[in-house]
């Protein structure tokens, strides 16, 4: 049963301005399957706040494992690697928020800095008390209601109420209650540290050998469980890794392609340029002209692949 503390309507959305703008909010009322689960992690260029309305899921941010409840609210900033991990049955509601607002308002610099310092988390995700989660909650419901009524102020409205939100957020991390809980096998777990690893290190030399050493288990061993936990193997991994970061760096910096190249950990740039183009269809230079054209950059990989088996087993 979906929990009354936030309001809900099936294929409901709200809109104020469109991606790419400086100023959008989307919030999106939906459902979404197992079978829709992204294949790897991808990036947005704006702001994105999940809440889980119903059943549990996970959230890989960075390789890192993060079990949801209904109503844990996960903030995530521009740039950062993530999927959500949905499970197999009934597809769980959920509402999707993604925004952009400037910051730079007179007077309102450093505030807003502090504001948005809350996206900053090491762990990014709030699970708060019933009593205090419907405090925090109600402006969502109260943009809800006013997204149904005509007026000439209403995307004014849903934007002060949405910065309400954030500053009821803020205001109330210090009693955050989520923990992150040991889910899965002993092996699992430590499949998803090497993928958190990889994150982490991407841009120096990563060899199984060397990474099956720091984590104490053969290589052979780390090779085939990589494998079956997150469905590609350790090579495959660290080159998404580095490819996905570049992506970045290609979108948000005006660096040289070769000087990014070497930053994300390869060692030569015809192998950056081969995996590039083997992963986006597209050389790197080529990807830079066309996603500085689009409003909205989320990465996707190109093809289709297995399913992974993940970790909720």
């Amino acid at each position: 049963m979906t929990p009354s503390v936030l309001a809900y309507e099936q294929g409901y959305a709200i809109h104020v301005n469109q991606p790419g703008d400086s100023l959008f909010y989307h919030l999106d009322y939906d459902e979404r399957s197992h079978e829709l689960n992204m294949e790897f992690q991808h990036f947005h260029d704006f702001y994105e706040i999940c809440i889980l309305l119903d059943r549990t899921a996970a959230h890989i941010i960075e390789g890192s494992l993060y079990e949801i409840q209904p109503l844990d609210i996960v903030l995530l900033r521009p740039s950062l690697l993530h999927k959500t991990q949905y499970p197999k049955g009934a597809p769980p509601k959920r509402l999707m928020i993604t925004f952009a607002m400037p910051r730079n308002t007179p007077g309102l610099e450093s505030g807003y800095t502090e504001l948005f310092s809350i996206f900053n988390k090491p762990v990014p995700i709030f699970r708060f008390t019933e009593e205090r989660r419907k405090e925090v909650l109600a402006p969502i419901n109260d943009i809800f209601a006013i997204s149904q009524q005509s007026s000439v102020l209403q995307s004014v409205m849903i934007h002060s109420k949405f910065v309400e939100f954030l500053c009821a957020l803020h205001r109330y991390s210090p009693e955050n209650g989520y923990v992150r809980e040991e889910t899965g096998s002993t092996m699992s777990r430590r499949m998803y540290a090497i993928a958190s690893y990889i994150h982490s290190h991407y841009q120096q030399d990563l060899s199984l050998d060397e990474v099956s050493k720091r984590f104490y288990v053969s290589a052979h061993h780390l090779s085939r469980q990589f494998n079956k936990v997150t469905g590609f193997t350790f090579t495959e991994y660290v080159q998404m890794t580095r490819i996905r970061n570049a992506q970045q760096m290609l979108l948000n910096s005006s660096e040289k392609i070769t000087d990014i190249a070497a930053q994300c950990g390869f060692t030569s740039f015809s192998q950056f340029n081969r995996i590039f183009n083997k992963q986006n269809g597209m050389s790197p230079s080529a990807y830079r002209r066309s996603r500085h054209s689009q409003s909205e950059r989320e990465v996707m990989l190109v093809g289709e692949r297995p399913e992974p088996l993940g970790s909720l087993e």
